[in-house]
């Protein structure tokens, strides 16, 4: 079977909802954007913006399989009110869950990767670099959710923008938190919590508190 007729297969209604939703006709008719059966669209609001050039299945959503998860079972989540932008491919697995609130604003890199059951929840913006990665079960987010005030009643936890680079691999089973900044080319150990900039291109961080465990590294899928 050619990949043509593949890609057709898994077009169904929930990818044509959301095409002719977010995109002028002419883009809206190429499906540059493939949703799963097993995705809720929970939220289609906002704008959905593509730069570069567009084709079929450009940005895959709630697709592929790992044995630590239940694909027939695993749902993903569509909640987006903001601004969500892809810069070229994008694969973002089954189980995955997207927040972006009214004002925020989430920024894809080309050749993106998102493995099974990883949340992204932005209230102000999150920047992901292009050929970045983030493994199983991992949590992006910019915002506390709660508001926090101090003995004067002043609000003070308020959202910071989240910013991963370009090349970088985020771990399995890690959280990044408002205000993290992660460099060029790094990877971010399995387990890890991320809340501040780190500082060092090329390098593996970890730990909680995180901390460099090398320097002058490389990475590939």
């Amino acid at each position: 079977m050619s990949k043509a007729l593949k890609l057709l297969r898994r077009v169904n209604f929930k990818t044509i909802i959301f095409n002719f939703k977010y995109f002028p006709f002419k883009t809206a008719i190429k499906l540059p954007v493939l949703i799963s059966n097993n995705v809720f669209l929970h939220r289609l609001k906002g704008r959905v913006t593509i730069n570069g050039p567009v084709t079929t299945a450009l940005v895959q959503i709630g697709y592929g399989k790992i044995g630590i998860s239940d694909f027939k079972r695993s749902r993903a989540v569509w909640e987006v009110y903001g601004d969500v932008v892809f810069n070229g491919r994008a694969f973002i697995m089954h189980g995955c869950k997207l927040n972006v609130g009214e004002n925020a604003r989430l920024s894809f890199g080309a050749d993106f990767n998102m493995s099974t059951e990883c949340a992204i929840v932005a209230e102000k913006s999150i920047t992901i670099g292009n050929n970045s990665g983030i493994s199983w079960e991992s949590l992006v987010m910019d915002t506390d959710f709660h508001h926090i005030f101090d003995e004067s009643g002043q609000k003070f936890n308020y959202p910071k923008e989240v910013i991963i680079g370009d090349n970088v691999w985020v771990g399995c089973r890690c959280t990044v938190l408002k205000g993290a900044i992660i460099p060029n080319g790094s990877i971010v150990a399995a387990g890890s919590l991320v809340t501040k900039k780190l500082v060092g291109e090329k390098s593996i961080f970890g730990g909680n508190p995180i901390q460099v465990l090398k320097n002058n590294i490389t990475w590939k899928y």
